[in-house]
């Protein structure tokens, strides 16, 4: 059974959420449209003759309004969910996190679920007789919200168009790629070992992917216990339930003190699916599957695949001469308290390279364009990435180098 996640890992799930915007809007609606209509209630403010003077005819203005944002709300919601469906039947079922997580689209949902909400609390709020004061100014409010979202609404149909297209859908992965890799440690930590012996073994709760290792959380437990944790799966790879999670090795001169299997697998977060951040080859993965999908029989588009490769090359050539990626967390005297190593470059390449090439068959223009790549990634690449990189290589390539 999964653990809870540990707070840094909720609070990145609810960043990355969809529901997050929206619900947001919603809430400051609610509390906009109450505050608003209490204050104004009491207060003798100078908005008469804005809006209808009786209250029949603010009651006949928000129930239209709120009629219409309904319809509105339904149609933002068919359309996205259509726009889904043909993302994830044409590229690929990963991509849908690049929908999900799109702020226009969180904007513009919410909006209209706002502007609804605020013309309920105001139509609340509403006196039962004429010659009663009622809310002039929220009045005002729910018709300027119904020609933000007119117009939000416009800009959504552009640019839910814009967002199905896939050079956006490839550009989108490779900068959110890039981000991962921005976040990546610079200096060479691959010599950091965790000494002492293998104490003790945490098993993995539940199956899944590895989605997010807190290390604060790790090197916190470590120190309390004075020992060393080494992460055995790196950040995207799939553990099966009471398969390693985590080593615990005894610190020099330290007695062995157990460490609770419940805390150390608090830290590494086991999810259903692959998210970016900490997982450097989820966008490699997705640039490979619309390439492979792009070659297939059924779909045959070459372009889509090239477009696809050329993205993923420059991401290549970003991690080409960077070593392996290894997370360390230290004490001040240089102990090695942490460890999580990344993925390897060469997994990398055999995404992107031995998996495309397999499916490219008789695309000569594929077949070239990953040889060119190849020959670029050799002459900026560390010469322990160098290896991978030319064997890689078709012999034509190679001797023309």
């Amino acid at each position: 059974m999964n653990r809870p996640p540990t707070m840094s890992a909720w609070l990145a799930g609810v960043r990355d959420s969809f529901w997050l915007v929206p619900a947001t809007f919603a809430v400051g609606a609610v509390a906009t449209a109450v505050g608003l209509s209490v204050i104004e209630l009491q207060l003798d403010l100078p908005v008469e003759g804005i809006l209808p003077s009786n209250a029949v005819g603010a009651r006949s203005l928000l129930s239209s309004i709120i009629t219409a944002m309904i319809s509105f709300t339904a149609l933002v919601f068919s359309i996205t969910v259509v726009a889904l469906q043909l993302a994830s039947s044409q590229y690929s079922p990963r991509v849908l996190r690049t929908f999900l997580q799109d702020r226009i689209i969180q904007a513009a949902l919410g909006t209209f679920v706002a502007t609804f909400l605020f013309a309920m609390v105001v139509l609340a709020a509403l006196p039962a007789r004429d010659g009663e004061r009622f809310p002039e100014l929220s009045l005002a409010v729910s018709m300027s919200l119904v020609l933000a979202s007119s117009g939000l609404f416009i800009y959504y149909l552009h640019h839910i168009t814009t967002v199905m297209r896939v050079s956006h859908i490839i550009t989108s992965i490779g900068a959110q790629t890039r981000r991962s890799i921005a976040r990546l440690p610079t200096s060479d930590e691959r010599t950091a070992v965790v000494r002492g012996d293998v104490t003790q073994t945490v098993p993995a709760p539940g199956p899944g992917m590895v989605t997010h290792v807190d290390l604060p959380l790790l090197a916190r437990l470590a120190r309390e216990h004075d020992c060393a944790l080494a992460v055995v799966p790196a950040p995207g790879d799939f553990v099966v339930e009471g398969a390693p999670l985590v080593r615990v090795h005894r610190a020099a001169g330290a007695t062995a003190r157990p460490v609770p299997d419940d805390r150390a697998a608090q830290g590494v977060t086991i999810g259903m699916e692959r998210t970016p951040g900490q997982d450097v080859g989820f966008g490699f993965r997705q640039l490979a599957d619309i390439a492979e999908r792009a070659l297939s029989p059924a779909v045959n588009d070459v372009t889509t695949a090239v477009r696809a490769v050329q993205e993923a090359h420059d991401l290549l050539r970003r991690l080409a001469n960077r070593p392996d990626p290894v997370h360390v967390v230290r004490d001040d005297d240089g102990t090695v308290r942490v460890r999580v190593d990344g993925v390897p470059y060469d997994v990398l390449l055999a995404m992107v390279v031995d998996d495309i090439r397999l499916v490219a068959g008789r695309q000569p223009r594929v077949a070239r364009l990953l040889d060119d790549v190849l020959r670029d990634l050799a002459t900026v690449a560390l010469p322990a990435h160098r290896a991978a990189i030319v064997c890689r290589m078709s012999p034509a390539a190679r001797s023309s180098r």
